[in-house]
């Protein structure tokens, strides 16, 4: 017979699984392709992770597994410590936000939002007051009365997440949910996302395809390719230190100097990643700073991005470099440049990743 304090120390433990999620050698085939390749993954209670890779790598068909809807071929899922890698999706306590919201259209705001607390068959009194404060939550109160048809794009969108949200899942997946939304909407709707999912605490597991929207929303981001997760880290880790050629030219752009030029330039022989932002140009004939190092070439292109200018440059060593510098109309001591010029791209060793 377990102790008082043995029982206290199990309830500690469940308590701390609470919302997690633990993926072991998932692997996911369909005939013969393989979508997912034995791959581990470890989700903490509370956190927002974002899966992102370009389309056909597998992180949509790793967040449908998670839900129940696909069937893991190999390994395991546990949600919250318990195995459930063969229990189906009813009996997970997941939720779902799909891109395409799914509201019925014959219902309320209000009904739509209550639905699964009918299905659960709690009181009017009960799911009337829960309404009301995920309606609150997501600032739409106002529309409780209202169709969805009536509704604009980034409203349906927080219905549907306030939905999910009323069931108090321990974790939310959310399948591209901000997609089909223009730009302005979307980066609104970022800011949105990550105020409520601070709010209510629940372990977030988005999916996205755009860099700057997993950039923005994660404490976490997994970047995969091919079935497999090349590197898992904070927004920071991923996009300053990438640890493969695959996350450092999908996250945003980035200069690969070759193992042999970079020996040439700084001593070291392996590939370094640079970012565009990180490199300086200069006129061709000044001098390295102390520690610097730089390639001559000439802008082949200069282009204009509203925020910052953009230059494409072809250095004699024949390499493809990008270098962008902020649009701050105030500053003086910068070299202007067209088309032509010849500059030396000059950057400092101690910005760049090494890869292997």
């Amino acid at each position: 017979m377990a102790t008082a304090a043995q029982t206290a120390n199990a309830q500690t433990a469940d308590s701390a699984l609470k919302g997690s999620v633990s993926l072991q050698g998932l692997t996911k085939s369909f005939g013969e392709f393989t979508a997912v390749r034995e791959l581990d993954l470890d989700v903490a209670p509370g956190e927002f992770l974002s899966m992102l890779g370009p389309s056909g790598s597998g992180k949509t068909t790793v967040l449908r597994v998670i839900a129940g809807f696909e069937e893991a071929t190999s390994g395991t899922v546990r949600l919250s410590g318990v195995d459930v890698t063969r229990t189906p999706p009813h009996a997970r306590d997941v939720n779902t936000v799909f891109q395409d919201y799914a509201l019925f259209p014959h219902l309320t705001i209000a009904e739509n939002v209550g639905y699964g607390l009918r299905v659960r068959g709690s009181s009017k009194a009960e799911r009337t007051a829960q309404v009301e404060e995920s309606l609150r939550r997501v600032r739409l109160d106002h529309v409780a009365d209202r169709l969805p048809q009536q509704l604009s794009g980034g409203q349906r969108q927080r219905i549907a997440l306030a939905r999910a949200l009323i069931l108090r899942p321990q974790v939310l997946l959310l399948d591209e949910p901000l997609g089909a939304l223009d730009k302005q909407l979307r980066e609104q709707m970022q800011i949105e996302l990550k105020q409520i999912q601070r709010e209510v605490g629940i372990t977030f597991i988005f999916v996205t395809h755009d860099q700057e929207e997993a950039l923005t929303l994660s404490d976490r981001v997994a970047v995969f390719n091919n079935g497999r997760i090349e590197q898992v880290g904070t927004a920071r880790e991923v996009y300053e230190n990438p640890e493969t050629e695959f996350v450092a030219r999908f996250l945003g752009l980035s200069n690969l100097i070759p193992a042999a030029l970079a020996q040439e330039l700084s001593g070291e022989r392996c590939t370094m990643s640079i970012r565009p932002e990180r490199v300086r140009l200069q006129p061709a004939s000044d001098p390295l700073r102390d520690g610097d190092v730089g390639l001559v070439g000439t802008v082949r292109e200069v282009v204009y991005t509203g925020p910052a200018t953009r230059y494409l440059i072809t250095a004699d060593a024949g390499v493809e470099l990008i270098a962008e510098r902020p649009n701050a109309h105030h500053r003086t001591d910068e070299l202007p440049l067209e088309r032509g010029d010849h500059v030396r791209a000059v950057w400092n060793p101690s910005h760049a990743a090494r890869l292997p």
